[in-house]
């Protein structure tokens, strides 16, 4: 073998042991959630189903090996958020951010991932413009526009007959988008509103907001607090005496599912909007519900933010099998655009306009099923997309 031909096939050789090399390199994903702090159930939600998501599908994908990296913020300081987003995506070279517990989280990280061209799929935070705020954003969770705006409709109905209405929201994001939509939709439908409440986002007391609503009479108080202090809310308003005044409590979660086997009776008949219950009916959600209770090792019950987190792992997932084990940012967003499968929640799709979920939104009621307190549906509206503000 002369030199020239030796020099060629140690050159190809070379190359294909760099290709094997970078071939074999981890995809990594950084998962940014609150696992302490005011919002630690949102967080614990979110790692345990897409470790579970991991751990049912296999941690290969085209030849790639998966690596979860999973970083706690506090769930409150954008700053800190920002910082380890910058970290991940410098340090640990992810190929996609993914998390974000608040909607303040997802805007301080938005320009790390326009910068950096990594794909950040949004798990949690719900305000309606978050997909506004990067071209590489994608979200899995909801809008509360797309969940607040079917709950007014209902309100209006001759089943509901609620003609009268205070709203209470949490002062930040998320709360200003839920109150606007709602006043909107029933505004226009014909409903009045008697007093638009507000309440601070960290340590609220809610005792002197439902004694206003309490002294207005209004048909029901609609509300929207996040996951968390929806169990103290209710304890009050069944202590201030509001359902014996027959003001109806209506609203956008108040109590995720995890939170409703340590309800007491307060909770029952409370009419929620949202897109995923743990009591919904189909072989999906009831495999899901299992294998999550189970994974948990604490029968845990699974809410709306797992169904962010499994979700999440299954784009991520499928769009890097349709793209391809070299795939970088862009390749990867562009495979994530118009996808569709079937959800525990039910049929979902990525819009590969906005980059927002489309989904079904279910009007539950607070009933007990076998002992335990369950969101149960009993109204669908198909294939929603968030309505905007």
């Amino acid at each position: 073998m002369n030199k020239r031909i030796l020099k060629s096939v140690l050159a190809t050789c070379c190359l294909a042991l760099v290709g094997a090399v970078q071939a074999a390199e981890p995809f990594k994903i950084g998962l940014i959630v609150p696992m302490t702090g005011p919002f630690a159930s949102t967080g614990k939600q979110i790692d345990l189903a897409a470790r579970l998501y991991m751990q049912e599908h296999g941690d290969e994908v085209a030849g790639r090996k998966i690596q979860l990296i999973l970083k706690d913020d506090g769930g409150i300081q954008p700053e800190t958020t920002k910082r380890i987003a910058q970290e991940l995506v410098v340090q640990e070279k992810v190929d996609v951010l993914a998390g974000f517990g608040l909607t303040p989280l997802a805007f301080a990280t938005a320009p790390i991932a326009t910068r950096a061209k990594v794909p950040m799929v949004v798990m949690a935070a719900a305000t309606s413009s978050v997909v506004q705020k990067s071209p590489y954003i994608v979200r899995v969770a909801q809008t509360l526009p797309q969940v607040t705006a079917p709950l007014a409709q209902w309100a209006l109905s001759d089943e509901a007959d609620i003609k009268s209405v205070i709203t209470l929201v949490a002062d930040y994001g998320p709360g200003h988008d839920t109150e606007k939509v709602f006043t909107k939709s029933f505004t226009e439908g014909g409903g009045q509103i008697l007093d638009s409440l507000r309440i601070p986002l960290q340590n609220p007391d809610f005792a002197p907001f439902l004694q206003r609503a309490k002294d207005a009479k209004p048909d029901a108080l609609f509300v929207f607090v996040p996951s968390g202090p929806g169990s103290t809310l209710l304890k009050q308003y069944a202590s201030r005496g509001l359902a014996d005044e027959g003001i109806r409590l209506i609203g956008t979660g108040i109590l995720d599912d995890d939170q409703l086997p340590g309800a007491g009776p307060e909770a029952l008949g409370m009419i929620t909007a949202l897109h995923y219950s743990a009591a919904h009916d189909s072989p999906e959600n009831k495999a899901y519900v299992q294998a999550f209770r189970k994974f948990s090792g604490e029968n845990l019950r699974p809410d709306y933010m797992s169904v962010g987190g499994w979700d999440g792992m299954h784009l991520i997932y499928e769009a890097l099998r349709k793209a391809g084990p070299d795939a970088k940012g862009d390749e990867l967003l562009a495979a994530m655009k118009g996808m569709s499968w079937t959800s525990p929640r039910g049929p979902v799709s990525i819009d590969p306009e906005t980059r927002d979920i489309v989904q079904n939104v279910y009007i539950r009621r607070a009933e007990m099923v076998d002992g335990e307190i369950y969101n149960v549906e009993f109204k669908t509206i198909k294939n929603v997309k968030d309505p905007g503000l």
